[in-house]
């Protein structure tokens, strides 16, 4: 593509050199860059991009674009100076990539908790329907069947248009996707067009990265403020910032609840760890789901699944086939007579919902055993709200590693211990070995009881000074109780 139609969405603040010519790919990562590719210059988190702009031109970027201009210029190569790279980049690469978003229906799901299961259960609900349909997901990107690695909840801008141009090359008609705090608040998804949007809730987290609760929750309003007004924006009303979210919102505003008056509701007829029977506006529907949340989960996936113009019945015919995704709410039965949970939460509203929900399984007929810790270099602030929410709803709590990543594991507990008072203490035991607190559970544990290992869900390794080792809790557990998979 000619650099001048790449510039046409952008203001550039100065060129030096010529426009007029073949671009052959964009990047952002210097080590990445190949003959004839446009290098675009980020002022990153943790490194500055514009160190790397002479690599890039060894490597063979034929263009630059960049905040601040280089002193030296090579011969040959063109500069492109913006005022914001992180505000071009995205609009670039949907330009390269040729508008991917606007030849497929792409739905984003933002908010704290829920995201990873309505975009995975929206995907494969809509490919029950029988459409080609594509995923980007903390768990893993799909393109129909083919499954691709996920590093981060949302990729860059220019992975993300080649992965949306890749499912457009496949005959996708629907993509689905988490867009996290940090991919807003970045322009990741900058240039991209949604038929629709949803809001699951807002709770303390990343505070590491947003400083504020303001600042994240107006990262998440980001989202919704900038959706065209021929899209949907469909919202939790049981969520304090359900209507903040889409208050200055274009789109047409849709409402779902289990408690109040919504476009979308809900409730529970019965309960137990194989499912749950609910009556979803009117209509009765068996779901291999538990908890309260699931509900709202559930709910957001058939409000959006009406909102594409699926008829409800089909919809909630599909979604009587759906499982759960992996690590979230993921149940392992030993032959003693317990039961195992592994679930991903790693907030203390996602392991308020996820204990909430075993108890009102159990209703008081077993006791609840809970396996957590809490992430290295992230937000120290939630450490000792984790401990308090699992101390109140379990009869023992395990605190341990979770991924400690340039920490010290046991400064890491420290910080979870120190929000408990001396008779909270008593429930609680620390071991920082993550294997041995989960065997540790598995010894306590009676016929009758549940175990909830939480905090790492799908992962499959254990990020300890920079290096991921294997670690899956799911393996760690069917190896303990002796169950097969």
């Amino acid at each position: 593509m000619i650099l001048n139609e790449l510039l046409s969405t952008v203001k550039p603040l100065a060129v030096v050199g010529q426009t007029d010519i073949d671009i052959t790919g964009v990047n952002i990562d210097s080590r990445r860059i190949k003959e004839g590719h446009l290098f675009v210059a980020q002022q990153g988190t943790q490194v500055d991009g514009h160190k790397f702009i002479p690599k890039a031109i060894e490597l063979g970027a034929r263009a630059i674009l960049c905040e601040n201009m280089p002193k030296v210029k090579e011969s040959g190569v063109t500069y492109v100076q913006v005022e914001s790279t992180e505000d071009a980049v995205g609009k670039v690469a949907t330009l390269f990539y040729g508008n991917p978003s606007k030849k497929l229906k792409l739905v984003g799901v933002t908010g704290t908790n829920g995201k990873t299961t309505i975009a995975t259960l929206l995907y494969n609900m809509f490919r029950k329907f029988g459409y080609r349909c594509g995923l980007l997901s903390t768990v893993c990107n799909y393109i129909e069947d083919e499954a691709i690695p996920a590093d981060h909840t949302t990729p860059d801008p220019i992975e993300l248009n080649y992965l949306l141009h890749r499912m457009v090359e496949a005959g996708c008609q629907y993509a689905f996707m988490e867009c996290s705090s940090h991919a807003i608040a970045q322009k990741r998804i900058g240039g991209l067009e949604f038929v629709g949007g949803i809001f699951t809730n807002l709770t303390r987290d990343h505070l590491d990265y947003h400083k504020t609760f303001e600042n994240y929750r107006n990262a998440k309003k980001a989202f919704f403020d900038g959706l065209p007004k021929t899209a949907f924006a469909i919202t939790n009303a049981d969520d304090k910032n359900g209507m903040v979210m889409v208050q200055n919102t274009r789109a047409v505003v849709k409402t779902y609840s289990t408690r109040a008056m919504a476009d979308f509701k809900a409730k529970i007829l019965e309960c137990h760890f194989g499912g749950m029977y609910l009556e979803i506006d009117g209509r009765e529907v068996g779901v291999q789901f538990i908890g309260k949340f699931n509900v709202s989960n559930l709910l957001a996936v058939y409000g959006t699944a009406v909102m594409l113009g699926e008829k409800p019945e089909n919809i909630l015919l599909v979604m009587s086939t759906l499982k759960s995704v992996s690590g979230r709410l993921d149940p392992i039965q030993s032959s003693d007579g317990y039961t195992a949970i592994v679930d991903y939460a790693h907030t203390p509203d996602a392991l308020e919902n996820v204990l909430k929900a075993i108890h009102e399984v159990l209703d008081g007929k077993g006791h609840v055993i809970t396996v957590c810790g809490a992430g290295g270099n992230r937000d120290k602030g939630k450490r000792p709200l984790m401990a308090q929410e699992a101390v109140k709803q379990s009869d023992k709590v395990i605190i341990t590693s979770d991924n400690p990543r340039f920490e010290d594991p046991q400064d890491i507990i420290n910080d979870m211990l120190a929000g408990l008072d001396a008779q909270q203490m008593k429930k609680v035991v620390s071991i920082v070995d993550r294997k041995e607190a989960i065997r540790t559970a598995c010894l306590m544990a009676q016929k009758g009881d549940v175990i909830l290992v939480a905090g790492k869900g799908h992962e499959d390794y254990q990020e300890i000074k920079g290096i991921k080792h294997h670690f899956d809790d799911k393996e760690v557990l069917r190896e303990i109780m002796n169950v097969e998979k």
